[in-house]
């Protein structure tokens, strides 16, 4: 039950994320992708920069979520459902 529900959540976020349209807020288009500070980022900073959610998986009583965008890719841990931290993959 709990698994079906943070499931939920995570995919809602990401679709409003992505509907919203780019009012100042992440790249233009064009820009190259500068990557954060030492691979660090959170979840809502990938979807601003167009990471799409790939896979999400169980650990423990935490999800860690993969994203991807091109060849780049990052693994994230969500804390709650409002708090993530990821790191990058490549």
């Amino acid at each position: 039950m709990q698994l079906a529900a943070l499931s939920t959540a995570v995919f809602l976020l990401a679709s409003g994320a992505l509907a919203q349209d780019n009012q100042g807020f992440g790249q233009k288009l064009g820009a190259q992708d500068a990557p954060p500070p030492g691979g660090q980022a959170s979840m809502g900073e990938l979807l601003t920069r167009g990471y799409e959610i790939k896979a999400a998986v169980p650990n423990g009583n935490k999800f860690v979520v993969f994203m991807q965008k091109d060849q780049s890719a990052y693994a994230c841990e969500m804390q709650s459902l409002t708090a993530s931290r990821c790191g990058t993959l490549n």
